[in-house]
């Protein structure tokens, strides 16, 4: 069966071509998926439950971060499964089944990104959109071994997005590669390489680094020497 090869991954395949443009795009010849909670036009958006889709009616227009990313240059390969109405981060899905962690296939994949997080780390696609409200990115992330970006609240549109919590939903993305990671946020966030704005001052939260098992002067010098190599020294 088609979802035993795709590690359980896929709601639907479908092919979205970019719009063919005489320059190079910053995107161009990448492969991704959408959780299914994105909407795509011509497609019903099921929010991971079958009489959520049975009732709801085809998308007619598609969801700005997914033209973003189609506009950039990349190629939609299809929706991905996700938690019952993104109400879990555990990645399960009791209609759907639950994708299989490529990492970890003993393991769940984590949540509510599943389908998203999955399909990367798999090499089914090189990167993919999934949402994060209190964790839905950086979760499937960690457990699948790949990396995964939540931005800050209203950096990226969350237009044609089902919400869950608005207050604290947003648009965050994964990739296997950093380089990929990064590609992608620049086109959804509308950055530039060359625009870096230099910080006037980084504050570090070392009560926070306490809580980890390694000593927090070493973090902290990871951190500040990242920050020098990004921006110049003091």
């Amino acid at each position: 069966m088609a979802r035993e090869t795709d590690y359980g991954a896929f709601m639907d395949k479908f092919i979205l071509q970019p719009t063919p443009s005489p320059h190079q795009l910053p995107l161009s010849g990448l492969t991704f998926a959408v959780k299914d909670i994105f909407d795509v036009d011509g497609y019903v958006t099921g929010f991971g439950n079958p009489d959520w889709a049975r009732t709801h009616l085809a998308a007619t227009s598609t969801a700005p971060a997914v033209l973003a990313v189609l506009r950039g240059g990349a190629t939609c390969i299809g929706k991905t499964v996700m938690d019952e109405m993104a109400y879990s981060i555990n990645g399960e899905n009791i209609h759907y089944g639950t994708p299989r962690n490529p990492c970890a296939p003993d393991r769940v994949p984590g949540g509510s990104s599943s389908g998203s997080a999955v399909a990367v780390s798999a090499k089914l696609a090189d990167f993919s959109l999934g949402t994060d409200t209190g964790g839905s990115v950086r979760v499937p992330a960690s457990y699948c071994g790949i990396f995964g970006f939540r931005p800050s609240h209203g950096s990226v549109s969350t237009s044609g997005v089902i919400p869950m919590a608005q207050s604290f939903d947003t648009v965050g993305w994964f990739a296997r590669d950093p380089t990929i990671l990064k590609q992608v946020g620049n086109v959804l966030l509308e950055l530039s390489d060359t625009c870096l704005v230099r910080p006037s001052q980084v504050i570090i939260a070392e009560d926070c680094l306490r809580l980890s098992s390694i000593p927090t002067d070493r973090t902290t010098q990871v951190l500040v020497k990242a920050v020098e190599k990004l921006f110049g020294g003091r």
